[in-house]
């Protein structure tokens, strides 16, 4: 289900990463996305994750966070370290992440505080 995450009044983190996907299985790959989702949720500046993928297999993911310690915390973390190697050598054919500061947002007014809340819950899928 797609949603837009509730972020905090700037300034925050966020991690934009841009990706082809290689021409292989992305079993095991959909399965780690997955697994990284919840690690990231275990972290206490994650603040959320908008993932779209294209049917040419582009796409991008933004992860935001509260602070630039505790992207490098995740950027650390050894399963985190695992999926990394295994996109760099198998699941992708390009990539480019860049980090950046949220100094400003604006849009349209949130949703009701109970379609926000079930729309976060659900979950994303990759």
């Amino acid at each position: 289900m797609a949603y837009i995450v509730n972020t905090p009044k700037p300034p925050y983190y966020a991690v934009v990463f841009t990706s082809i996907n290689a021409d292989v299985d992305h079993t095991e790959h959909t399965k780690m996305y997955r697994r990284m989702v919840e690690i990231a949720e275990s972290y206490e500046g994650y603040i959320g994750i908008e993932p779209a993928r294209n049917p040419d297999g582009s796409g991008v993911a933004v992860i935001y966070w509260k602070d630039l310690a505790t992207i490098q915390a995740f950027a650390r973390d050894p399963e985190h370290l695992v999926a990394k190697k295994k996109g760099r050598e198998i699941w992708y054919s390009h990539y480019l992440i860049r980090i950046c500061k949220v100094e400003r947002d604006y849009g349209r007014p949130e949703e009701s505080e109970s379609t926000s809340s079930s729309a976060q819950a659900g979950g994303v899928d990759a």
